[in-house]
């Protein structure tokens, strides 16, 4: 009989245990999200506020009705960033936001509506607005991209693939407004590489091979542009005395 009773008591006490902490969760989940149980790690360029300027959701909203992916998405749109986690918990209460941020590579220049935006570009050729960008990252930064699309992204990240992997020396990439390629090289100047952007690697290839080949013979001093739109037939033009 003792045992029996002993057993309906504890079975009492699991129950009440367990409709104590369901009462909790649902009324934490219930409870509204407000600016300071936005909690943000992984850098401190961004803000709450930051959070929710850049997000559809209104604030404060109830834990359980904020749309995680939705937000994630938009934060990684609206601050060009590199990866971004958005996670509700319960304790502590709130939103938890993991950012990763973009390490710029180049500065950048883009027009919006016909207005000239300064920023930055990252390795992937993403452009970055410059209150997204920590200014401890640009101490070292020497390329100079003008005339920035969305379209643009892959040639700009084969660019700067080649950069890494080759000895060149790109000082300037600039895309006019119906999309012509021209680059600067510190040894060989202008380059122009016209509108096949499946020729970008290359033409990459051609103009370190070009220029191993011009250091060797110091012709490099004497080149004005070299024309590599078709880079099995480059045209090198030199300064005439």
């Amino acid at each position: 009989m003792k045992n029996q009773k002993g057993i309906k008591n504890r079975s009492f006490f699991f129950l009440l245990s367990f409709s104590f902490l369901t009462s909790l969760l649902s009324i934490k989940t219930l409870k509204k999200v407000e600016l300071q149980d936005i909690r943000i790690s992984g850098s401190e360029l961004f803000l709450q506020n930051d959070v929710v300027k850049n997000s559809s959701i209104n604030f404060p909203i109830r834990l359980i009705f904020v749309e995680t992916n939705l937000l994630e998405k938009e934060l990684k749109q609206n601050l060009s960033l590199n990866n971004v986690s958005v996670n509700r918990e319960l304790f502590p209460f709130g939103l938890k936001i993991h950012i990763n941020s973009r390490i710029p590579v180049a500065y950048g220049e883009r027009i919006l509506n016909e207005e000239k935006i300064l920023g930055f570009i990252d390795k992937d050729g993403i452009f970055i607005n410059k209150q997204n960008v920590d200014e401890k990252n640009l101490n070292k930064l020497t390329i100079q991209v003008f005339g920035w699309k969305e379209k643009f992204k892959k040639i700009l990240s084969a660019i700067f693939i080649a950069i890494e992997n080759y000895e060149l020396e790109i000082v300037k990439i600039t895309f006019s407004s119906d999309g012509f390629l021209t680059v600067e090289e510190k040894d060989l100047k202008t380059i122009f590489l016209g509108f096949k952007p499946k020729l970008i690697n290359y033409q990459l290839q051609t103009i370190n091979n070009l220029k191993n080949e011009l250091k060797k013979n110091r012709f490099s001093k004497k080149i004005d542009n070299i024309d590599l739109t078709n880079p099995d037939k480059p045209k090198i033009k030199v300064f005439k005395p």
